[in-house]
């Protein structure tokens, strides 16, 4: 599953830099995540970076976008290979 911010986001700065895919950006209001970009790290780390940094828990999974560690994978594999290529 791809991960969401929800709105009891306070915009404290450290989810988005912390993200190693570029999957969280600023919003009209809080920051949000792109789904398609979101791999829960997987490929990167064992946990997810931005869960471990936020200070209010309000990342959770997103269940509108249920994909399985193996669907995770393939999505990281995608995104590295088009970062190379690009």
């Amino acid at each position: 599953m791809a991960l969401m911010i929800t709105d009891e986001c306070i915009n404290c700065d450290v989810c988005e830099p912390e993200c190693p895919n570029d999957a969280i950006y600023q919003g009209d209001e809080i920051y949000e995540i792109n789904p398609a970009l979101c791999t829960e790290c997987v490929g990167h780390f064992e946990t997810s970076q931005c869960v471990e940094v936020c200070p209010v828990e309000c990342i959770p999974l997103n269940p509108d976008y249920v994909e399985s560690k193996t669907q995770l994978m393939l999505k990281y594999e995608q995104l590295m290979a088009g970062k190379a290529a690009g």
